[in-house]
């Protein structure tokens, strides 16, 4: 049994693979949280919430009359607002009186053998027998409000998820004005607060620093996850490395505002909590009416933040993705956009085909421009009709052609957006976000769908269908390409017009979900000026991400390092482009750390860069079932070293192992020395290119000398070896 609840002492015990959390229940209903971290046999634990001492000014519980526990300095398994707590509150309810003052106590448990899915929402899934989930139902006297807190832990990996059900039994309307996903309570400030920052074109960059009291916050409140901050966060105690010390991640599925505060309070106590952004947020309940918050993802290791990085891979790869395509070799596809971007027609993209045909490639996509009367970025989004003049022969004529050279073909969408020069806003003005009395603020010349409203949706999936449907089409890049302003909607009253961003997300997530479900079987690939949307909510209904515009591979560097903190390897879209400062070689070299494909117009290809392709693709297919299965293991990260960056790829079986380095600017020494990591110490290994065989023990201990020539920038190495 994974969760067990000790009636003598009223704590829960939550055990995973290799960790345990555990909280109890006192006196009047009060849940107070007493360990998260690594495993522990035994539940002895009520000693861990006493936190010295306190004076007047730490207001008492009202059931308690010693003055050992106070709501300002106990640790609360789920922070409340209002009623003594003066740290982060996860849960704050203005009633029908206008107080915001919340308490929520225990009511009652139950254990359950499978994990239920959120309505409306993205979330892990569960094999049968896989995991156990623990629901406790709590209620605020004062307001009516039931609370059920969702606990779901996996028995073979270290992971546990949370998310909260507000549900209104009372007679009168109230307002959820804060209700965050998980409340986590550690003790002691011993921790460097890892999170991933950046912009348009350098997403997703690690960085880190020591907690400081006060309050530190990654957040959004964009409309989307973003390019600027992603929701994750994690906490590793100073000194963790990648290879040793513990470590906290905190990860949502969740596709818009977020937040992740995390307070250190006077006594060096830390608090975090993670969840919908409560800027620009009300959520109003009618009697019998409930909200449903996102979910989130926990991880806890001893064995430093890679290992985090890969318990979040497996998780997310077996319980998260569930595209037919996450366990087959996705095609090879080149892409349009930096070949042609609105200047291609029918004839072009065969040509493209013809000469990709050649070199191996499976699959032509069609990005934006294919539609209403768009050749440049200023009009027709909405209006998802073939473009005819462009496309002369129509769509199936085009994929017709394609189909003869023996590749498949993929599609550009932006479902979301709508420009004020298209058909579909003439007719209908008030379909997008606006706010009465006030302009929309275009961004690149496009406003954003009003996602909340059925109607809308409706209109945009009969669009689509019409073309998916009617034509052989494998593939759908799925783009979104500003931010929300004005954010209003033209049917939704005023009390709950602070509900529209999170509906927005619900709109999309109900879409893609109609879309997924009626084409199974299309490659479904997100995208948002690149990487401004990668999050686990996406990952739910695509398996894999564009992961920045910026295909160089020096710059690429930094945003897939940042990304493989928390999401597979296999969700990178990762492409060879045509501009840049490395060699065709290193390109593939880094675009293997990903999907795979090209960006480019083939026919300016050399001759010789034309062969160099067509090995390329035999290597991707040759490694990509171990590098979409296997673990990742990043040796030099490409912000620790000046000079060079290096990860490896491991087996399941640890059977082979692929090792890439790159020199993003010639070493001041050509000594190179590279230890490598997760390796059967006692199993023999293979060079491919040498035939030397080493233990396991030597390439990970003594490591493999790459001493080999004078590197330039922009040179990489690759080094493949097999257990004999």
């Amino acid at each position: 049994m994974a969760i067990f609840f000790d009636e003598s002492k009223k704590i829960f015990k939550l055990d995973t693979s290799s960790t345990t959390y555990a909280f109890a229940v006192h006196e009047g209903g009060y849940m107070f949280h007493l360990y998260y971290g690594a495993y522990l046999p035994d539940n002895n634990l009520l000693p861990l919430l006493y936190r010295g001492g306190f004076c007047s000014f730490h207001p008492n519980y009202p059931q308690y009359i010693n003055n050992e526990i106070s709501p300002d300095i106990t640790p609360s398994e789920y922070s409340c607002y209002g009623t003594g707590d003066f740290r982060l509150s996860a849960l704050q309810i203005k009633n029908a009186d206008g107080n915001i003052s919340t308490d929520i106590r225990y009511v009652s448990h139950r254990i359950l053998k499978d994990k239920p899915a959120l309505t409306g929402l993205p979330s892990l899934r569960s094999d049968t027998g896989d995991s156990e989930t623990l629901e406790v139902t709590a209620r605020d006297n004062a307001t009516g409000a039931v609370v059920k807190l969702y606990y779901t832990v996996y028995l073979n990996l270290p992971v546990m998820t949370r998310s909260v059900i507000v549900e209104n039994t009372s007679e009168n309307a109230m307002d959820l004005e804060r209700v965050f996903s998980t409340c986590l309570e550690l003790p002691t400030m011993d921790y460097d607060m890892v999170h991933l920052y950046g912009q348009w074109f350098k997403e997703r960059t690690v960085t880190e620093r020591p907690l400081a009291h006060g309050i530190q916050t990654v957040a959004s409140k964009r409309g989307s996850s973003s390019h600027n901050h992603n929701p994750f966060v994690a906490l590793k105690q100073h000194g963790t490395t990648e290879e040793n010390g513990s470590v906290y991640g905190i990860n949502l599925i969740y596709s818009g505002n977020f937040s992740i505060d995390i307070e250190v309070d006077g006594r060096n106590t830390t608090r975090l909590i993670a969840g919908i952004n409560p800027t620009d947020f009300t959520w109003h309940l009618e009697p019998g009416e409930s909200f449903v918050s996102p979910e989130a993802v926990m991880v806890y290791t001893d064995k430093g933040i890679g290992e985090m990085s890969r318990i979040f891979h497996r998780t997310y790869m077996k319980h998260l993705i569930k595209s037919p395509w996450r366990d087959i070799e996705r095609p090879v596809l080149i892409n349009s956009w930096e070949a042609a971007y609105f200047d291609f027609d029918d004839d072009k993209l065969v040509e493209f085909a013809h000469e990709a045909a050649k070199m191996g490639v499976d699959m032509l996509v069609m990005d934006d421009g294919w539609f209403g009367v768009r050749n440049l970025d200023n009009c027709s989004l909405g209006d998802w009709y073939v473009n005819e003049k462009k496309l002369k022969g129509g769509l199936g004529k085009l994929i017709e052609r394609v189909n003869a050279e023996g590749l498949k073909f993929g599609i550009w969408y932006e479902p979301e957006m709508i420009s004020p020069d298209s058909d579909l806003y003439r007719a209908h003005p008030d379909w997008c976000l606006h706010v009465p009395g006030r302009d929309n603020s275009p961004a690149r010349l496009q406003y954003v769908l009003d996602m909340s409203r059925e109607d809308v949706r409706d209109n945009i999936f009969n669009q689509m269908y019409e073309v998916l449907a009617n034509n052989k089409i494998d593939y759908v890049k799925w783009d979104f390409n500003r931010n929300l302003t004005e954010v209003g909607s033209a049917l939704l009253p005023a009390n709950r017009q602070k509900e529209i961003m999170h509906r927005f997300v619900l709109g999309t997530y109900d879409l893609m979900n109609r879309f997924v479900t009626a084409f199974p079987n299309i490659l479904f690939e997100n995208c948002s000026g690149g990487g401004g949307r990668f999050d686990a909510g996406m990952l739910y209904y695509s398996p894999q991400i564009w992961c920045s515009d910026n295909t160089d591979p020096i710059e690429r560097l930094t945003i897939q390092f940042g990304t493989s903190m928390c999401y597979p390897v296999s969700t990178f879209g990762a492409h060879v482009s045509a501009n840049s400062r490395a060699s065709i070689q290193t390109r593939a070299n880094v675009a293997m750390c990903g999907t795979f494909g090209y960006e480019l117009d083939p026919r300016k290809l050399t001759d010789e860069e034309k062969a160099l392709v067509r090995e390329q693709i035999k290597d991707y297919r040759k490694y990509s079932k171990f590098v979409r299965e296997g673990d990742l293991y990043r040796l030099i990260a490409p912000t620790d070293d000046p000079f060079r960056c290096a990860w490896q790829f491991v087996s399941p079986d640890k059977k082979e192992t692929m090792v890439t380095s790159v020199i993003m600017r010639r070493p001041e020494t050509a000594f190179y020395v590279l230890r490598l990591r997760g390796l059967d110490p006692n199993t023999l290994y293979k060079d491919s290119d040498t035939g030397e065989v080493y233990s396991g023990a030597l390439l990970m201990n003594a490591g493999i000398n790459l001493t080999d020539k004078v590197y330039n920038d922009g040179d990489s190495i690759v080094k493949y070896f097999t257990a004999e």
